[in-house]
């Protein structure tokens, strides 16, 4: 492992690389007189890489760019993720790595329970109504009336940072909430006032069929993947509705678009799949019992400046020598 100094402030510059997020920009109004720069593409990153000592970035990453960051010393991913990094070929150069996790614990849990609001109350399909100019009448067949959420059971799949605030929301709705957590002793205090259990990952099964809402905010991980499957669907009531804020591969598909064609569950809010952008050939579009949000929702218009403020602080704590950064990963 290479023990290059980290470049003091005056010497050190910064590639914000995305597509999309104004960095750059947002970085400007702190005023901190530090280097930056931003690139747009992959193919201008490969370019102006090589100037960088620190790079914020997300979907543009590729391993192969370590060959052309003889400077680099310090990434600062965009999101949460890490799978995209090759931690080992980072450890052998001395570069160190930190993630974004918590920037848009807000937006997530936000998204998921209007998720929950909107499949409670059927806003999805009156959009689609309201697309077709038809005015819906009242409706006789209580199982087809929209629902109110007091006295309803929540599931959180995942009680992390995301699955603590969305318990917090759901109380406000007076929910019942339970939650899963892989060690269920490390639930913060202040969850543990919106959240009425907290089981261990095994206990899902069990769990499932007390939920009328189950919400997915755990990581993809070995042990997450397809977690909700065909057999998790059976567990579900016919009544319960499937949240999924998390990776697309927590969810069987296939399991998924089987529960909503054959009613074994009333619906679901999707924001991720396996593939994506969704093909427009993919059979979840024409479902009216699927709500579906093209990967929204952890955007928000905070996201820039939430995000830089993990930036500076791993900033600071590399200029002071400091061995622990904040969300550390290398």
């Amino acid at each position: 492992m290479t023990n290059r100094p980290f470049p003091a402030r005056e010497e050190l510059t910064i590639c914000f690389a995305h597509v999309a997020y104004r960095l750059e920009l947002i970085f400007a109004r702190r005023q901190t007189d530090l280097r930056n720069f931003q690139v747009w593409t992959a193919a201008d990153l490969t370019a102006r890489l090589p100037e960088a000592d620190v790079l914020v970035i997300s979907g543009l990453w590729q391993n192969e760019l370590l060959d052309c960051a003889p400077r680099l010393r310090f990434v600062q991913s965009i999101g949460a993720g890490i799978e995209q990094f090759d931690l080992d070929a980072l450890r052998q150069r001395g570069i160190r790595l930190a993630t974004a996790s918590g920037v848009n614990s807000n937006a997530v849990s936000e998204h998921a329970m209007a998720l929950v609001l909107a499949l409670a109350r059927h806003i999805h399909t009156c959009r689609d109504r309201q697309n077709r100019r038809e005015w819906r009448g009242m409706i006789g067949d209580l199982s087809l009336r929209e629902d109110e959420l007091g006295g309803k059971t929540l599931l959180i799949v995942g009680l992390g940072k995301i699955g603590g605030r969305l318990a917090r929301l759901a109380k406000a709705f007076d929910m019942r909430v339970l939650a899963t957590k892989r060690n269920p002793a490390t639930a913060a205090s202040a969850v543990d006032a919106a959240v009425d259990a907290v089981h261990p990952p095994e206990a899902l099964p069990a769990l499932l069929p007390e939920a009328d809402f189950v919400a997915i905010t755990c990581p993809l991980t070995p042990q997450t993947d397809k977690l909700i499957d065909a057999a998790a669907f059976a567990n579900m009531k016919e009544s319960a509705n499937l949240i999924n804020v998390a990776r697309g591969g927590c969810v069987d598909e296939p399991a998924l678009l089987a529960a909503l064609e054959t009613g074994a569950i009333a619906g679901a809010g999707i924001d991720h799949f396996w593939d994506e952008p969704l093909p427009q050939d993919s059979p979840f579009w024409a479902l009216e019992n699927l709500l579906i949000t093209p990967h929204s929702g952890g955007e928000t218009c905070m996201y820039e400046e939430n995000l830089l403020d993990i930036l500076l602080e791993n900033l600071d704590r590399l200029w002071r020598g400091e061995t622990e950064l904040f969300n550390q990963v290398v």
